[in-house]
C-alpha cells in the first residue's frame, strides 16, 4: 500500500508501492531511491522521473525538488547508482517500520527524511558513497562482497571479527578481501573496526559515567593501557583527558 509524507512544499516520502493518490510532488523534480533489503542495497538517484516510474517503485523515495536539491548542497552524481551504507540503511530502515502511529508517526517520518536527504548529501560532497558499477579489478559481484564486509563491520563492530570470519562470512578470499577493503575504502580491515570501537568508546566516555577501563574492554580492548595508546592515536587526548575536558566545558 502507498504511503506519503509531505515533508515540506519542496519534498514529499513516498513508502511502498501503487498509485500515488494524493502525494503531492514538487516541481521539477529529482527522486533519490533507497532499497535497504536486496543482497545489494543500493541508492538509485533517477534524475527525470516521471510518475509510471515513481507509482512501480517498492523502493523508499525521496521525491525532491531539483532546485531544493541543490541549494542545501547535493550535487548531480556522475554515477546514478550507488552501494547504501549501513548508517543510511538503518535510517531507512527507521522510517518504514516506524512502531508509531498518526500524527506521531508522521512527524518521525518527516524529521527522519529530512536527516536521510542531509547524510546522503554529505557522503556524496565527501565522495563516501561507492558507485554500484565500478571500474576497478574488482568484479561487480566481488564489489558487492567488498560492501558487504563493510556492512559486517558497520554493524556488528562490537563482535569478536577476525578477517577470517568476515572473508568467510561474504565469500571472498583473504587476499583479495584485504585488497578490494583497501581499494574500495582506503583504509584495512583492522582500521575500519578499530574506528567503529573508538568511535563508540568516545560516545560512551562523553555520555556515560562508566569507569574508563570498562568502556575500553565493552569496546574490544584488554587492558586500560593498549586502549589509551590507541584512543590517543586516534583522537589526540587520552580518554581520561577527553572525559576531564567535557566536564570542565
Amino acid at each position: 500500500m502507498r504511503e506519503f509524507v509531505e515533508v515540506s512544499a519542496e519534498m514529499t516520502l513516498l513508502l511502498g508501492a501503487g498509485p500515488l493518490g494524493g502525494a503531492p510532488l514538487p516541481p521539477n523534480y529529482i527522486a533519490l531511491s533507497f532499497d535497504a533489503d536486496s543482497d545489494a542495497p543500493a541508492i538509485a538517484f533517477d534524475l527525470s522521473p516521471d510518475l509510471a516510474s515513481l507509482s512501480a517503485e517498492a523502493r523508499l523515495t525521496l521525491v525532491i525538488e531539483r532546485a531544493a536539491f541543490l541549494r542545501v548542497g547535493g550535487v548531480v552524481p556522475s554515477s546514478l547508482e550507488f552501494h547504501l551504507p549501513s548508517a543510511l540503511r538503518a535510517i531507512v530502515r527507521a522510517i518504514r517500520e516506524a512502531g508509531l502511529s498518526g500524527e506521531t508517526r508522521t512527524i518521525y517520518r518527516l524529521g527522519k527524511s529530512i536527516e536521510l536527504l542531509c547524510e546522503t548529501i554529505q557522503l556524496l560532497a565527501t565522495d563516501e558513497l561507492l558507485p554500484l558499477a565500478g571500474e576497478g579489478a574488482l568484479s561487480l559481484e566481488d564489489t558487492r562482497r567488498v560492501v558487504a564486509a563493510r556492512r559486517i563491520i558497520d554493524e556488528r563492530w562490537n563482535e569478536k571479527l577476525t578477517l577470517d570470519t568476515i572473508a568467510r562470512a561474504c565469500g571472498l578470499n583473504r587476499a583479495k578481501l584485504t585488497r578490494g577493503f583497501r581499494d574500495m575504502f582506503k583504509c584495512s580491515i583492522a582500521e575500519a573496526i578499530a574506528e567503529q570501537r573508538l568511535s563508540q568508546a568516545k560516545r560512551m566516555l562523553l555520555t556515560t559515567n562508566l569507569p574508563v577501563s570498562s568502556i575500553g574492554y565493552e569496546n574490544g580492548y584488554l587492558n586500560n593501557a593498549s586502549f589509551a595508546r590507541a584512543f590517543g592515536r586516534r583522537f589526540g587526548v587520552s580518554p581520561s583527558d577527553l572525559r576531564a575536558c567535557a566536564a570542565a566545558a
